[in-house]
């Protein structure tokens, strides 16, 4: 596999976490209150929390896809949202 080829796979992997911190924080500054940070730290946060459970099931499981990762996946960035937002105050 060459080097395009390991990127390409790379940008698949990482596609739905990158999908998640795009439009979390658009919807929650329609649904909650605006946030401490701005837009991109919220979604860099939400990012680096849902690349961090793809691994964690890709290293789990040994394969990637799994219904339980990505599960696993929508409660981390959920969850980062929330805590990005300040929901809680």
């Amino acid at each position: 596999m060459g080097p395009l080829d390991s990127l390409t796979h790379l940008a698949g992997f990482l596609a739905p976490a990158a999908f998640l911190a795009l439009v979390l924080p658009a919807a929650s500054r329609l649904l909650l209150r605006r946030g401490a940070g701005g837009y991109w730290l919220q979604a860099a946060l939400v990012f680096i929390a849902a690349a961090a459970v793809l691994a964690g099931g890709l290293w789990w499981f040994g394969r990637d896809g799994k219904m339980a990762t990505y599960a696993a996946l929508a409660l981390a960035a959920a969850t980062a949202q929330w805590l990005a937002a300040r929901a809680w105050k």
